[in-house]
């Protein structure tokens, strides 16, 4: 049986509709999952949406709606996004799910059977908006004296009586954690960040409201619902079964990898380790913070008018484009920034010009030249070796390494310079001017352009699926041999041996143009 690996992206909060940073998230999130495939992995991957909470009862509440319909609506809207985007995922979590509810409120009992969780009076800031509750030290007086957060949202005064956990008793502990798994937390620009908050101190966290009844009832306690990060957070072992479905958790679980926005790191980094610890279970292995988006380098806002859907962008480039665009310019962990212009550039140049043409121009020479049969090879010059060697590096060792370390945007810097070798290559030997003079290395060329050109799209189809997909099925490439271990050179004489025949070329990558209409910010 395969290797298991969990892959997970952040639970989104739905009281407004997906914005470009869910997309990015997402997408990045399903690449990695792709790879692992490719890789021979057995993959779980969750996604999902986090409904429960103040902001959504108040969300609700304003625009005159049942919490639960609004719910419902809101978060139809992730899911359409995640199917537009062509995102894997395994399952797709709501935590209004009687599923989730049960796994919350096990987890509640085995923090409380340690003795980590304990009645109190809770008095302190609270900001509805991160529903998080944040220390006086950390706030600091935004225009006309109010009290902000460090995200910049406003804060109130909270008085309730509620559950404590023991988050102070996990001091030591993950410090601990953070010291002997340097890995643990990455990038490590993040892992600095929260180190240096834990050694400031942490006190009891406050664990459940009773100011409303939007949530996880805690068992027990039905006047108090959870705090809405500890059933957040729960969703990660709902998605593999937890507690119930014991073969599935114990063979996924601990995840491999959270991917998270970097504004939430701690969060997953502080307190799900704690909540963890304190039920006996294992740590994930991992958790990756990335960065945001920025619209012509700038944070996007309402106010500003630079929001955009990405469904709208979607439409505009086309699903591949964008993911191509995203995980090629933006070096993942870090802020990146996207415009249209940029998108029509980058994804002209590598897919249109570069990576759509090289494959345009050997499968309509082997179409026209060799009636669509696949060419023999006749023996190997130096240039066929050398460019073999560079195409099966690249395939075989620097994008799976790149895309191992999360590196996507180094992966496909891999990618991209392989294309470019193919294309000195095609120019350099010149096929079309061999048919006559020299007609067995002309086909001895196209071969080796048409195997590369697979070996090529094969690396491609975690970052854009069904492009890459549509060329292998227009080369008749086996589906047995589309993933890393098997897409070598063997293969070909096989499939030129069936009479595999192409049909007449089509091109993959249109070029874009800048749509006319930029009121949309993009």
């Amino acid at each position: 049986m395969s290797d298991p690996f969990y892959i997970t992206t952040a639970i989104a909060y739905p009281n407004g509709k997906p914005h470009i940073g869910h997309a990015y998230e997402a997408i990045a999130t399903d690449a990695i999952a792709r790879f692992q495939r490719l890789m021979g992995r057995d993959v779980r991957f969750i996604t999902g949406t986090d409904e429960h909470g103040l902001k959504m009862v108040q969300t609700a509440r304003a625009a005159g709606r049942d919490t639960l319909e609004f719910a419902d609506e809101m978060s139809s809207y992730f899911k359409e996004m995640c199917d537009k985007l062509n995102i894997s995922y395994t399952a797709f979590v709501r935590t209004s799910e009687d599923r989730h509810h049960q796994a919350s409120q096990a987890l509640w009992k085995a923090m409380e059977a340690s003795g980590d969780l304990y009645l109190d009076r809770y008095e302190g800031w609270y900001s509805v908006r991160d529903e998080a509750f944040y220390d006086e030290s950390e706030l600091h007086i935004g225009e006309g004296g109010i009290k902000l957060s460090p995200q910049d949202t406003p804060v109130e005064w909270t008085v309730e009586e509620t559950w404590f956990f023991r988050l102070s008793r996990y001091q030591d502990a993950l410090l601990k954690l953070f010291e002997e798994n340097p890995e643990f937390i990455q990038p490590d620009s993040r892992r600095n960040e929260v180190m240096r908050f834990v050694e400031g101190g942490l006190r009891d966290l406050s664990v459940s409201r009773t100011s409303f009844d939007w949530g996880v009832k805690v068992p027990g306690s039905p006047d108090h619902v959870m705090y809405v990060w500890v059933d957040a957070l729960t969703t990660y072992m709902t998605g593999v079964g937890y507690p119930d479905d014991r073969s599935e958790f114990a063979r996924f679980w601990p995840a491999d990898v959270h991917i998270i926005g970097k504004d939430i790191v701690r969060f997953h980094a502080v307190y799900w380790p704690a909540f963890l610890m304190s039920a006996g279970l294992p740590l994930p292995k991992r958790i990756f913070g990335h960065g945001f988006l920025l619209s012509r380098g700038e944070k996007m806002s309402k106010s500003l008018g630079n929001v955009v859907d990405p469904m709208e962008l979607a439409h505009l480039f086309g699903v591949d484009a964008l993911r191509y665009f995203f995980l090629r310019e933006v070096s993942f962990g870090q802020d990146g920034s996207y415009s249209a212009e940029a998108i029509v550039t980058r994804v002209n140049a590598d897919l249109a010009n570069s990576f759509g043409n090289l494959a345009q121009r050997t499968l309509s020479l082997i179409f026209k030249n060799c009636d669509g049969y696949l060419p023999e090879i006749h023996g190997h010059h130096r240039e066929d070796e050398e460019l073999f060697r560079t195409i099966g590096n690249s395939v075989s060792n620097e994008i799976p390494n790149h895309f191992q370390n999360l590196a996507m945007s180094q992966g496909l810097e891999s990618w991209i310079q392989a294309v470019f070798a193919c294309n000195a290559y095609i120019d350099a030997q010149a096929p079309w001017a061999l048919k006559k003079a020299d007609p067995k290395r002309m086909e001895t060329i196209l071969a080796t352009l048409f195997i590369s050109i697979a070996q090529l799209a094969v690396a491609a189809l975690p970052v854009i699926p069904e492009s890459a997909k549509k060329l292998l099925d227009q080369m008749g490439i086996p589906k047995a041999v589309r993933n890393f271990e098997m897409i070598g050179t063997h293969w070909y004489s096989g499939l030129a041996e069936s009479n595999y025949r192409l049909e007449q070329p089509q091109g993959l990558f249109p070029r874009l143009e800048l749509p006319l209409d930029e009121g949309s910010g993009t």
